[in-house]
Order: C-alpha cells, then structure tokens, then sequence
C-alpha cells in the first residue's frame, strides 16, 4: 500500500479534463504535496523543464496523465504530432523519473493501443495480436511504448512503473471543442445547439456502427488512484466500465437527455474508427479492488446538466 496523502505527487496533465478531477480527489484525501504545473510552467517536450520539475518537485509518485488527445479527425489531420509528442512526453520522464528514484510511476495509457479487431471483450492478453485501427495507430502506439518502457525498467531496475489502459473518458468539464473532441462530449454539443436553434437534423459522423465504451470521470479518477496505492505489477490493466454501446444508439439517448426531438442523419464518408471497443475489467478487479460505479445514462445526465450551465455562449 501507498499511504498517499503523506507523499510527493506530481501530476502531469493536472490541469486538463481527468487531471483536475484527480488532483481535486487527491486534496479530499488529505494530500496537501500535490503538483499540477501547467503545460506554460513546465513543458514535458523540454528536458530541461522535466529537469527541473524532478529538481523542484522532488516527487515519490508521478501520475502521467499529460498527453495529446482528441477524436477521430484530430488524430487524422496530425498523426506527426500525436506520435512524437505523446511519445517524448512519456518514454523520457519515464526514464529521468528512474533516475532521479521516483519510488512509483502511473503510466496511463489508452484503449487506442489494441489491435483493430481485437476480440471482445478486449483482454490485455490480446494487446500486441495485430496493429491498432489506422485512424488512431500513431497515438496508440506512442502511449504503448509507455508499457514496453515500463517492463524493461521493472526487469532490468526494478522499477515499479505501472500501466492503466482506460477506456473513452467523459463527465463534466470535458474537451466540448468540435474540431478535437471526443464523441460523447460533441453529442452533447450538437443536440444542445441544435435544440436551441429549432434545427430539424443533426448529422453525425460515420454510419452509426461502431460501439464503444465510456467510463464516467469519477469512476476513471478512482482506478487511477487505486492502481497508485496498491498495484505494483507488470502487467498492464484495463480500466472501464464494461458497457458496451453502439454509436447509433449512443446518439438518440444523449438527444433525449438533452430534449432534442429532431431527426438524427448520419454522414457515412466519415470514418467510423475501431469497428468495436469494450473491456474485460476483471484484471483490476482482481488486482487492485476497482469496479466502475456510476451507469452511463447517469453519468450522461450528470455530463449534459455541467455543459448546459457552464459553456461559453456565442
């Protein structure tokens, strides 16, 4: 066990979406040696500031949740930049951390790391049995070489690195820009627009195939903290709800939440991404004691009630 609230945490990406809930969870456990940087502060592409954050911080855990990230046409207009900078933002602060003793390192990596048909539900045993779905292969495999990185550390140093492998995330606070959002939060995006405008359609992108599965922030936030105190293993590990939704049925329940009645159309050029997406979550279960909690209407409802309150208006 990791008593956290008497240890130096370092979270990078602290001031992103999942990373301000976390270190909001951290300060309600009593860690009062918590440090967020923002990106302007400490720039993880520079060696130089991941020096001098090890230097200043001094961390005992670093939680790395810092990346570049965003939907399916995010991903296919810089597929340069979501490799490199998610992979020299991870693999040297993974390194300069074993060097400097960081005690622990929570590697968070992403379901984009599976193979383009993996069978479902996708077990971490099926991680390297083919190549991830193209749209997203430069990101999926920058954040993979974060669980090659951390096995070799942990065989050759004994280092305890550790590597989560969270599904879609989403709740309150979310990335609700169109040009780099994920689906859920753009759902919510274009019902509330549209409803508000008295549009008669909203066009989805793809043909409404696909599914996926979506985990509440809350409950990413409590596996991530889980696998920090008590897991210290090889092996990555999923973290998801295991609930399983196909976009087509994704759309009309987000519509109906928000109260949007007007037809649903969907623009079949756009890619629909990885054909299917849900987890086999018992490895945390087993390991570290984690089960999601909260369903995805309720988190949905929880989602669209922040959006509608807090969003900048035109």
């Amino acid at each position: 066990m990791m008593d956290l609230p008497s240890k130096r945490i370092f979270v990078t990406g602290g001031r992103g979406f999942v990373g301000r809930h976390l270190t909001a969870r951290l300060a309600e456990l009593g860690c009062r040696q918590v440090f967020a940087p923002d990106e302007r502060e400490f720039n993880l592409l520079e060696a130089a500031d991941v020096d001098r954050a090890l230097r200043e911080f001094r961390p005992e855990l670093i939680i790395h949740l810092a990346a570049r990230v965003g939907g399916i046409g995010a991903n296919r207009a810089h597929p340069a930049d979501y490799f490199y900078d998610n992979l020299m933002m991870g693999v040297p602060l993974m390194h300069k951390a074993w060097k400097a003793g960081v005690a622990k390192f929570v590697a968070i990596g992403t379901v984009c790391a599976y193979p383009k048909f993996t069978p479902v539900p996708f077990r971490e045993d099926d991680l390297w049995n083919g190549y991830p779905e193209e749209t997203n292969a430069p990101y999926g495999l920058a954040k993979k070489m974060m669980l090659v990185q951390a096995q070799a550390y942990r065989q050759q140093y004994g280092f305890n690195a550790v590597f989560l492998l969270p599904v879609n995330m989403y709740g309150p606070g979310d990335n609700f820009d169109l040009e780099s959002s994920h689906v859920i939060p753009a759902l919510i995006r274009k019902f509330v627009e549209a409803k508000e405008a008295g549009s008669p359609e909203v066009v989805c992108w793809g043909d409404g195939s696909a599914s996926r599965e979506f985990m509440y922030v809350d409950d990413s936030v409590a596996g991530i903290l889980a696998a920090a105190e008590r897991y210290d293993g090889p092996e990555p590990v999923n973290l998801g709800s295991g609930q399983e939704i196909a976009i087509r049925d994704l759309a009309p329940l987000v519509a109906g939440i928000v109260g949007y009645s007007g037809r649903i159309a969907w623009d079949a050029t756009k890619p629909n991404g990885q054909p299917r997406r849900c987890l086999d979550t018992s490895r945390a279960e087993r390991l570290f004691g984690w089960k999601a909690r909260v369903g995805l209407e309720q988190g949905l409802r929880e989602t669209v009630g922040w959006y509608v309150k807090n969003r900048s208006r035109p």
